[in-house]
């Protein structure tokens, strides 16, 4: 393999003029000039994102921006990777991942080389050296790339799941996200029907959880499981509840083949993963025990660390393509543990969080394209979620657009909604007429085995088109019913289909086929209430009804700011931390449990005196009954986040003795149809409290899609106060 010619100009000299023109350098550790860089040049040379600039880590401007690509482009992979800006376990144990030979191959190319042999080689080649490239190399060779050069790359490189065509060249999968905002069984059967009608839905059944608790976790899983068996589909597409992964080991251990694939987030540091309740030697652990067919299923996005306070002095690209070092580590003991090649595959959440990440379509394009090509250089069978919450700067119009842009790309596999709004996290993404469309374009294909099953069903034709059957979700029923021994005339069982099929709409989940003529105005609604939501404030009723309550206001200056700086959201201005400090001092040691109310991103929640009311005073009932001391009044944040409450919670209880807990009820997840709220329970002892930081989203458990439309208050109320009794034990 030849290596590709040097830049006409020497490094030296590049260096040299590169660092002339920058602000005063911190150089990391080394023995000669030619290895020392100033690190900043590493954030500096990302097309700019909001994230970065609120870590402090972007370029001032474009100048400045195209220096430190210049200056990149001349510096050695090794100047990198013997310099990490992050030294702790998973930087050790990705150094020790590398092919060794491959790594000492490259190791003396600039990057402005490693890109031109990326963009000259074909994918062959480029795997050969892929193998010893190191997260932060890939993470690094990407910034050089415009949007172009991303998918030329992205459309070469291919990593198939085993035995499959998902993640070949030419084929486009679908991950069916079946999600309900109560855990409703039909709710979830019903849109795997809608899906296969549209002839989508070839990698994964995978759900969201509104409980992590193991019960509620199984009976989701033998929903999907049952909908499988049914079709005789366990060994063509696995099914996955999104719990966390100690949760779903432990329901595998207590229901022995009840879970296929295994889900987990994953973070590109020590300190991030610890946000998620990991360290590597678990996850390392679950890895090893991966021995069947199906193995396990990551999902990452660029700027979940730096939200989660853990940026560490490393921009979201750098961060991002660690995470994919994790996945390709935990890939390799999986193959292992298995003996032979892994399932594995991670899907990019790539908009989820927010605009205090990047706010337009032109940046969500670009981070899907980054991150194709960074998880496709770690040999990744790599999917997208191109997604956006309803505070950024993305419409539903502007989804078609960032689609046609990136399918180019060829990414493994995209998501699949009925409609492009999740019923129950209420965030914009892929629907299944948007994988009908795109396939259509770009001529992309199906996984072989599920487009033969999609002809049997008679949802394609023999030529893969839309067939007879196509979108009728009452058919697909109809044969699901079939394959049970149901005997009953096909009127009848497509009369219940159509009953079923409205109660599922009804409960506000979206259903695609048996068209209902006002499907768009209906998503439209949900969409614009959703807007709403997010901009809306506590009103004047429910500033009445909380007048005896503790009122505070966190550091967020006005809407916009808590939107788009959540920092300010976490943090409580100074005449609230004096109201805290006050309290406590009232309160003495009298109460060992604290409500409080925020706005969050959904205040119309906490505005519905009736649902609020009902869930409040169960709540309270339920936990007076199991003996907690709670305080009388609920304290009310204003523009408060979910970190807010950790705050006050070591104000409150930071060195008293025994146990306590901070009771967070806040707005959430607008856009769903449903005005509903959550609640964050955080269990700990008063030493915990204690320290500053300390507590954190690892120790916190939630009830989610609280509301009179969705899981019912006094029902979310019990559960909460079970939950809590039992983290009181352990917490």
């Amino acid at each position: 393999m030849a290596t590709p010619a040097p830049p006409s100009l020497s490094r030296r000299s590049l260096l040299a003029g590169s660092l002339a023109l920058m602000a005063p350098v911190v150089h990391a550790t080394g023995t000669d000039d030619a290895a020392r860089f100033d690190r900043r040049i590493l954030g500096w040379a990302n097309d700019f994102k909001e994230g970065d600039a609120i870590a402090g880590l972007a370029a001032a401007d474009d100048t400045q921006r195209a220096k430190a690509r210049t200056q990149l482009a001349a510096l050695l992979l090794r100047d990198v990777d013997d310099n990490p800006l992050l030294d702790d376990d998973l930087q050790r144990a990705l150094r020790g991942s590398l092919d060794a030979g491959a790594h000492g191959t490259t190791s003396s190319w600039t990057f402005g080389e490693l890109k031109a042999f990326l963009l000259a080689s074909d994918g062959m080649q480029i795997a050969a050296i892929a193998r010893g490239l190191s997260s932060d190399a890939i993470g690094c060779v990407v910034k050089l790339m415009d949007n172009a050069e991303l998918t030329a790359v992205s459309a070469k490189l291919f990593n198939p799941l085993p035995g499959t065509r998902i993640g070949a060249r030419g084929y486009l999968g679908a991950r069916i996200q079946p999600n309900s905002p109560t855990d409703n069984p039909d709710d979830i059967r019903w849109q795997v029907f809608d899906a296969w009608s549209h002839a989508v839905g070839d990698l994964l059944l995978g759900t969201n959880p509104v409980s992590s608790e193991p019960e509620q976790v199984h009976a989701v899983e033998a929903a999907l499981q049952e909908v499988l068996h049914s079709f005789a589909l366990e060994e063509r597409l696995p099914h996955c509840v999104l719990a966390h992964i100690d949760v779903q080991a432990e329901v595998e251990s207590r229901w022995p083949g009840s879970t296929a694939l295994w889900f987990q987030s994953i973070a590109g540091s020590d300190a991030a993963n610890a946000t998620f309740d990991l360290t590597l030697q678990r996850l390392l652990a679950h890895a090893d025990s991966r021995k069947g067919r199906y193995g396990l299923y990551f999902e990452t996005g660029q700027g979940a660390d730096c939200t989660n306070g853990h940026a560490q002095g490393m921009d979201m690209v750098l961060h991002e393509s660690r995470k994919y070092g994790l996945a390709r580590l935990l890939a390799q003991r999986v193959a292992v543990a298995r003996g032979g090649p892994p399932w594995v595959h991670l899907n990019d959440v790539a908009g989820f969080i927010g605009p205090e990440v990047f706010r337009t379509r032109g940046q969500l394009v670009r981070c899907c394209l980054e991150d194709l090509v960074m998880g496709k250089l770690h040999g990744l069978c790599i999917g997208l979620d191109i997604c956006s919450t309803l505070h950024m700067d993305v419409t539903l119009d502007d989804l078609d657009w960032c689609q046609n842009a990136i399918a180019p790309a060829q990414p493994a596999y995209l998501m699949a909604l009925p409609t492009r709004i999740d019923p129950m996290l209420g965030y914009l993404t892929t629907a299944y007429a948007d994988h009908v469309r795109l396939r259509e374009r770009f001529g992309l294909r199906i996984e072989p085995g599920m487009e033969a099953f999609f002809r049997e069903l008679g949802v394609l034709d023999a030529q893969g088109k839309p067939g007879a059957r196509f979108g009728d979700t009452a058919w697909v029923y109809l044969q699901y019913r079939r394959r049970k021994g149901d005997v009953r005339p096909e009127r009848r069982i497509r009369a219940e289909a159509l009953r079923r099929m409205a109660a599922v709409r009804a409960r506000g989940v979206f259903l695609a086929g048996n068209a209902v003529p006002t499907l768009a105005d209906d998503v439209r609604r949900i969409y614009d209430d959703g807007k709403r939501s997010i901009r809306a404030e506590f009103d004047d009723a429910f500033r009445r009804d909380m007048a005896a309550s503790v009122m505070l206001r966190t550091q967020a200056r006005n809407r916009d700011d808590y939107l788009l700086h959540p920092g300010g959201g976490e943090t409580l201005d100074d005449a609230s931390v004096a109201a805290i400090d006050a309290l406590r001092q009232a309160q003495g040691d009298r109460h060992d449990v604290q409500i409080l109310v925020s706005d969050g991103l959904n205040a119309l929640a906490l505005n519905d005196a009736a649902q609020r009311n009902a869930f409040l005073s169960r709540l309270r009932e339920a936990l007076q009954r199991d003996g907690r001391r709670v305080a009388p009044g609920q304290i009310v944040i204003e523009r408060g986040r979910v970190r807010a409450g950790y705050r006050i919670g070591e104000r409150l209880f930071g060195g008293r003795a025994g146990r306590h807990a901070i009771l967070h009820v806040i707005g959430e997840r607008p856009g769903t149809g449903h005005h509903a709220f959550s609640i964050y329970m955080t269990v700990a002892t008063g030493e915990t409290w204690g320290k500053a930081g300390k507590v954190d989203h690892d120790i916190t458990r939630v009830v989610a899609g609280i509301a009179a439309t969705a899981l019912d208050p006094r029902r979310a109320a019990d559960d909460a106060a079970r939950i809590l009794a039992t983290r009181w034990q352990g917490g």
